[in-house]
């Protein structure tokens, strides 16, 4: 490799590691025990990149990083071999260095040995030093050659062991993710029972009237036009369960969002209005304007759905439904109340029937999920939902969306 090829080599392996950027090293013993092998009074471990050098773990002596080329390790990045140095000063490579000429110190035995990772680059080194001539065993040159592989060993081991924190993490993160999924899915079942009772209720009896004005006698002009409006009301309220369905299966898979977009609470109110023909006949409802929020247009449906649905459901004896959808601006958002006369909730019981299989009254029908789902949808928006009396001494449900 090339020198400029050789300097991306290191810092790519130093940033591998991470190490230049933490404070100095105090797990990196070896630079004591090199002192005390050698019976050196100063050691350092250096780290270099393409630039600077990095005393990263230091003995008898403190030090910062520095530029490279004042550096006497830095010659063995060009060696790849140990160095060992008597007398400094009168060393070719080092006596006009301003760690020898009294610039900086004045070194005089200086030894030193690699540090060479597993992908052959050298990062840095090994070494240690007196300010008096010396010399050094063959025994403690290859004492220091060992201790300098533990250090390299001990990056590899954090490095190898970081990567394994971020496995596990991401593991751990995946494993969540399921379980929202999960989460996810079990909801969706339970909505899609739920919610496509009352436009499949009105495809059913859309597609019995048919049938039956088929089977009569002569069919009459006015006949023809009501079974074309029973068949788009059929195949319209087809669309929407698809929709639905489409909808809430997106949502529920692994990493699935809510799609956000302008949504025009008046048109979806028109939509539950009409899914819901069996179960209003009768009832009195008085959708007024709505507002335009962003948000998913199939959630919100539901949510208004339902809401729309148990208004009608809880009446007072001998009453028939009566249902009002209003909307009214609130700071930062708009506020959607769907009120009815019917019974009324306990205060005790507010909170309870969002809840999960929660339901006020066991003579009504329902499954006690609907709310619960009210409750996922209207806060994976960012918004609130509650119920409170109403004015005629029903329930108000109401839901809160940001703007």
């Amino acid at each position: 490799m090339t020198t400029l090829e050789q300097d991306h080599a290191r810092v790519a392996e130093l940033a591998n590691y991470q190490v230049i950027e933490q404070p100095a090293r105090s797990d990196l013993v070896a630079v004591e025990v090199a002192a005390q092998m050698a019976d050196m009074p100063m050691a350092a471990i250096n780290l270099f990149t393409d630039i600077e050098e990095h005393p990263v773990a230091t003995h008898g002596y403190a030090a910062g990083a520095g530029a490279r080329e004042n550096s006497m390790c830095n010659v063995l990045l060009d060696l790849e071999h140990p160095v060992v140095v008597p007398d400094a000063s009168k060393d070719e490579r080092f006596k006009n260095s301003p760690n020898v000429d009294g610039t900086t110190g004045a070194v005089r035995f200086y030894a030193a040995h690699p540090l060479i990772t597993p992908q052959g680059v050298t990062i840095g080194a090994l070494c240690v030093f007196d300010t008096k001539p010396r010399t050094m065993s063959g025994e403690q040159a290859q004492a220091l050659g060992g201790l300098a592989e533990r250090v390299v060993d001990l990056l590899e081991l954090d490095l190898r062991t970081r990567r394994l924190s971020e496995t596990v993490a991401e593991l751990e993160s995946a494993q969540a993710e399921l379980r929202r999924s999960n989460e996810r899915l079990t909801a969706f079942a339970g909505q899609v029972s739920h919610d496509l009772r009352n436009p499949l209720t009105a495809v059913s009896m859309a597609l019995r009237m048919i049938d039956e004005a088929i089977g009569s006698d002569g069919l009459a002009g006015d006949a023809l036009q009501d079974i074309g409006w029973l068949l788009h009301r059929a195949i319209s309220g087809s669309n929407r369960m698809q929709r639905l369905i489409d909808d809430l299966l997106a949502f529920a898979r692994l990493g699935g969002e809510l799609v956000r977009v302008p949504v025009d609470l008046s048109a979806v109110a028109r939509g539950v209005v009409e899914d819901l023909a069996v179960a209003l006949m009768g009832a009195t409802v008085e959708v007024r304007d709505l507002p335009r929020v962003t948000g998913d247009p199939v959630q919100l449906g539901a949510v208004v759905q339902n809401l729309v649905a148990n208004a009608a459901k809880f009446t007072r004896p001998g009453e028939k439904a009566n249902v009002e959808v209003a909307a009214h601006r609130i700071a930062g958002g708009w506020r959607v109340e769907v009120s009815d006369r019917g019974p009324g909730i306990a205060e005790a019981d507010r909170e309870r029937v969002f809840e999960p299989l929660a339901r006020v009254d066991p003579d009504v029908e329902g499954s006690g999920i609907g709310l619960t789902t009210c409750r996922r949808i209207v806060e994976a928006h960012g918004g609130r939902i509650g119920v409170k009396p109403s004015p005629w001494g029903g329930t108000t449900a109401w839901f809160e969306l940001p703007d």
